[in-house]
């Protein structure tokens, strides 16, 4: 195990991942360009090295040797106003992040595998300490790096089956005010290592439709770090954290080979995270509750085939909230968004790449009634509207 996280660090520090906010809790979207480009309705299509997150039995139609590099950058946009009219916004610094794809489909086998090593979870969020729930909180940030070597079965040539195993490093950070004097501050980081697994279905009855099945399971990470607070010492400090269960079911039409048309569904177990409690602090044990709701993401897609390779996307993603009003945590200011999509490309015979923008937006929410732990009675009460920005590039090749 310890030679495992020692490589994981290592990938992890020469990539430059960093985490960020999208939708849904700290669930990341963006995982492919030509996938994010189309709402990311893609479970039933499946059809790049990125299936292994998407769909890892669509691993099954490539052929041979194939790598597919990208990354993801994201402005997470986050505005606050309180109820008395005071005003703040978090950082906006593009934040990046990477994905890694690849996949070998022997000739004259109905075996195809593949690894992949890609960010499903993560946030970066900094709004200082010149806000009025500075003692809520001043800024966090959460990384989940995933390794995921896959299999996948041909059964026939109309159903395809997969799985693979999920190792997942994660590491966390929280810092607040705590409210008694002037700069005063606590703060807790640390790391940890889960397990967990993915598999997935492809059935194309005609060639025409096709449907898709995805399942990634939940894993627990157990954090060991340190936590520090003005006027005391450094303490060792141990938490846990519920990474959700998810399932996506998409079905895919496709009136032409120029037209690839289609709609998906997941819904995410965020029940499973409830309430992290940060165990040895030098004020005890500090509990950090979260209490989400499961909820639905919806997304619909449209890629339109062009002369010479070339390949035009859009689609439409809406997201819905899992923090209740009485756990908010401006941390992860979550809420009902709507997310638009764009993209185009180019598939060529060696090689392949895309480019897909995204912006997100959620109106505007309004929060109340909400119960922190802040020592001195702030809370997380007012306004938050939401505008990210996002671009995802991805560059495939065979050999």
């Amino acid at each position: 195990m310890i030679n495992f996280k020692k490589s994981i660090l290592v990938a992890i520090s020469s990539l430059g991942i960093s985490g960020n906010v999208s939708a849904g809790g700290f669930r990341l979207l963006n995982q492919d360009a030509e996938a994010f480009a189309r709402g990311n309705a893609f479970t039933a299509t499946a059809d790049n090295p990125s299936a292994i997150y998407y769909n890892p039995a669509g691993i099954t139609q490539l052929e041979g040797r194939q790598v597919s590099f990208g990354g993801f950058a994201l402005s997470a946009g986050f505005d606050y106003t309180s109820p008395s009219g005071e005003t703040a916004s978090a950082d906006s610094t593009f934040q990046l992040a990477p994905q890694i794809y690849y996949t070998n489909s022997p000739d004259d086998s109905r075996f195809s595998y593949g690894i992949g090593l890609f960010t499903p979870f993560g946030l970066v969020v900094d709004y200082g300490r010149d806000t009025n729930f500075s003692t809520v909180a001043i800024d966090g940030e959460l990384l989940v790096a995933t390794v995921n070597p896959t299999l996948a079965y041909q059964v026939n040539p109309q159903l395809s089956v997969g799985m693979g195993m999920g190792l997942n490093y994660s590491e966390i950070s929280i810092s607040r005010a705590i409210g008694l004097a002037p700069g005063d501050e606590f703060s807790v980081e640390g790391d940890g290592l889960s397990v967990g697994f993915n598999a997935g279905a492809l059935w194309q009855p005609v060639e025409e439709c096709s449907l898709g099945l995805n399942f990634r399971s939940s894993s627990k990470v157990n954090y060991s770090g340190t936590s520090t607070a003005t006027g005391f010492s450094d303490s060792s400090t141990d938490a846990s954290l519920r990474l959700p269960m998810n399932i996506a079911l998409g079905a895919s039409y496709r009136p032409s080979s120029k037209w690839n048309i289609e709609a998906g569904i997941e819904w995410t177990d965020w029940d499973a995270v409830n309430v992290t409690v940060l165990e040895g602090t030098p004020f005890g044990d500090v509990p950090f509750p979260l209490n989400y709701d499961s909820g639905y993401t919806y997304q619909l897609g449209v890629t339109r085939s062009l002369e010479q390779g070339y390949f035009f996307s859009a689609g439409y993603i809406y997201s819905e909230n899992s923090s209740p009003d009485l756990n908010f945590t401006p941390l992860i200011p979550d809420a009902d968004l709507h997310l638009w999509t764009i993209g185009f490309g180019r598939r060529g015979e060696e090689s392949s790449w895309a480019l897909a923008y995204a912006i997100a937006y959620n109106g505007g929410r309004e929060v109340r009634g909400n119960s922190s732990s802040s020592l001195i009675g702030e809370s997380a009460d007012g306004d938050y509207e939401t505008l990210n920005h996002a671009i995802n590039f991805s560059y495939q090749f065979s050999f």
